[in-house]
């Protein structure tokens, strides 16, 4: 088990193209911890706008019936892919990880794999 800094910071360094990571609280729609980023992209705006994005699609799953869990979202810009991976288990009801990557730069799958590794030693 890891701490949420050494998971945000692992992901930042082990994922080829990383833009910057953000653990986020969905029901308030607060960032937790942050990394990376730039001028043009604040992760605490991001994460707040995020949490938009994944209440959406719990409420129309919800509308609809299906009972299963989302594993992840992918957003793909014409210059990055933005993934949010919810975090399931051990206190992770409410959370997710957000992550920015250069679409240029990044193996979207080798990117999705590692995060689901990040998620399953992050300590909350």
């Amino acid at each position: 088990m890891v701490s949420v800094e050494t998971s945000l910071k692992e992901a930042m360094t082990s994922i080829e193209g990383s833009v910057g990571v953000a653990l986020v609280d969905y029901t308030s729609g607060m960032a937790l911890g942050t990394m990376g980023g730039s001028k043009d992209l604040d992760l605490t705006v991001a994460a707040a706008g995020n949490t938009d994005v994944v209440r959406a699609k719990l409420r129309t799953m919800e509308m609809l019936g299906i009972d299963d869990g989302i594993e992840d979202v992918l957003i793909t810009l014409d210059t990055q892919y933005h993934l949010i991976r919810l975090i399931k288990g051990r206190g992770g009801n409410g959370l997710f990880l957000y992550m920015v990557l250069d679409k240029g730069r990044a193996n979207l799958a080798m990117a999705r794999h590692q995060l689901r590794r990040i998620e399953a030693d992050l300590e909350l």
